[in-house]
């Protein structure tokens, strides 16, 4: 295995750890502004009023994006199993 190629792999990993957090981590951001929009103008400022719809954002970001993020890892993996014999070089 060259440099390249393990900088390839190393990338690919990277690209797909990201994509596979995203849709979460943008729920969460989208709804902790919005909350946070609402307790500066309510002044209420209770913990649990910013952490319980960002958890239940993430897990529906989760369930509907679920599909899409299994078939992605899917796909990558498989693409890996498929190179294993040219990294054996």
């Amino acid at each position: 295995m060259t440099q390249q190629m393990a900088m390839d792999l190393g990338q690919g990993a990277l690209m797909m750890a990201i994509m596979l957090a995203a849709p979460m981590l943008v729920a969460a951001l989208v709804v902790g502004v919005a909350i946070s929009i609402f307790q500066a103008a309510t002044q209420i400022n209770e913990m649990t009023l910013s952490f319980v719809p960002k958890v239940l954002a993430v897990f529906a970001a989760a369930a509907l994006a679920g599909p899409w993020l299994l078939s992605s890892m899917l796909e990558y993996t498989t693409r890996l199993f498929q190179m294993l014999p040219s990294l054996a070089r």
